[in-house]
């Protein structure tokens, strides 16, 4: 993942736990593009103010993820849905050829439907 979308995602995981200013300024830098100076005339402080603020707020937000790991876990809980779902659609591929298990066909279903649930709520 490159460093700027490592920065977005990780400001929507912990902006909460920036200051006001860091949050707006690396969201503004980030996610609307704008530049530091447009960032500093709206922030009505200088160029390298902007900078150093989105500079320790970044810094602020790798470490709360080397810490918290809450990026790293919210990927591989997405990639064990993806894996669930996968094993669902083989055993209910499996279930479909000679017998059909009722009871496994439903329990199929259920299991889909809470990946799907999931995956639309949280990806």
């Amino acid at each position: 993942m490159s460093k700027n979308l490592d920065v977005a995602v990780l400001l929507d995981f912990y902006g909460a736990m920036l200051t006001d200013k860091q949050r707006d300024a690396i969201d503004l830098y980030y996610n609307q593009d704008l530049s530091l100076s447009e960032i500093a005339e709206l922030q009505n402080i200088t160029r390298q103010g902007v900078r150093d603020s989105i500079k320790r707020g970044e810094v602020f937000l790798y470490d709360l993820e080397d810490k918290l790991h809450m990026f790293e876990t919210y990927i591989d809980t997405i990639k064990a849905f993806q894996e669930i779902g996968y094993v669902a659609d083989r055993i209910d591929r499996e279930n479909s050829t000679g017998y059909r298990s009722r009871a496994v066909s439903d329990d199929i279903g259920q299991i889909k439907n809470i990946v799907r649930r999931y995956l639309e709520t949280n990806t």
